[in-house]
C-alpha cells in the first residue's frame, strides 16, 4: 500500500498504530489526533492508510475514497464484501511489514472510524488469527458480524475500545453496542464509551484513547 499517510516518533519506534479514516475522507482525516497522541506515545509509528477512490452506490454512484462499496442502507448496511476482504488484506500486509520491521504483533493496534471501523472490525476478528496489540473502533458498526463469533484465544485476547456518539446520525447508537455486544458474547474483553456527540470524535475521546493506548502499550 504505497498511498498512506507514515508518522515517525521521536525515538525509535517499538510499537504501531495502523487507523483507517471514513468513507469520503482521506488519510490526512486523523493526522492532527495521531500527532497530539504522539506527544504521550514518543515511541509509537503512527499509520494512515489511503482508501482507494471508487462510485459508492448509495452516494448516487459519486466517486469518493471506500474502503468499500455501500450498497443500500436499510433494513441493514449491504456491502461490496469482496472490496472489503480487499480492504483487510490490506490491512493483514500492513500488520506483516511491520511485524518484519521489527514490531511485535503484540504492540500493533488497528484502529478505525466508521467504515474504516468495520474493516479494522473484520480484520481483527474474522481475518487475522495470530496476536494483536488492540483494537479501537471509533462511531462504527460491523457488517460482517453474525450473532456470535467462533474466536480463538489470541483473538479473544485483544484489548478492544468501542467508541461512539450517543447522537450518531450516520451510523446509529444501535449499530455501535450491536458490534460491541456480539464481542462480549463472543469472550472479547471489550470497553464501552458513547459521549453526546454526532459523527465525528471530540477532544474527551481523544483523551481516553490516549489513556487506552498508555495502558496497553505500557
Amino acid at each position: 500500500m504505497t498511498d498512506l499517510l507514515l508518522l515517525e516518533p521521536s525515538r525509535p519506534a517499538d510499537s504501531c498504530v495502523i487507523w483507517l479514516h471514513g468513507l469520503g475522507a482521506d488519510r490526512y482525516d486523523f493526522q492532527e489526533v495521531a500527532e497530539a497522541l504522539q506527544e504521550s506515545l514518543p515511541s509509537t509509528r503512527f499509520i494512515l492508510p489511503q482508501a482507494p477512490t471508487r462510485p459508492v452506490s448509495v452516494n448516487g454512484g459519486w466517486p469518493m475514497p471506500s474502503w468499500y462499496d455501500i450498497l443500500a442502507m436499510t433494513p441493514a448496511r449491504a456491502i461490496d464484501r469482496d472490496q472489503l476482504e480487499e480492504s483487510a488484506q490490506q490491512v493483514i500486509h500492513l500488520i506483516e511489514e511491520q511485524r518484519a520491521d521489527g514490531i511485535d504483533p503484540t504492540r500493533i493496534i488497528l484502529a478505525g472510524f466508521s467504515q474504516g471501523g468495520a474493516v479494522v472490525l473484520h480484520t481483527a476478528f474474522l481475518r487475522w488469527h495470530g496476536p494483536l496489540g488492540g483494537v479501537m473502533a471509533l462511531s462504527t458498526y460491523a457488517p460482517t458480524f453474525g450473532a456470535r463469533l467462533e474466536l480463538n484465544a489470541r483473538q479473544k485476547s485483544i484489548p478492544t475500545l468501542c467508541l461512539h456518539g450517543r447522537l450518531d446520525d450516520v451510523v446509529s447508537l444501535d449499530m455501535g453496542q450491536t458490534a460491541f455486544r456480539t464481542l462480549i458474547a463472543s469472550g472479547v474483553q471489550a470497553n464501552w464509551k458513547d459521549y453526546p456527540m454526532r459523527h465525528e470524535v471530540l477532544p474527551e475521546e481523544v483523551g481516553d484513547i490516549a489513556d487506552w493506548l498508555q495502558e496497553v502499550l505500557e
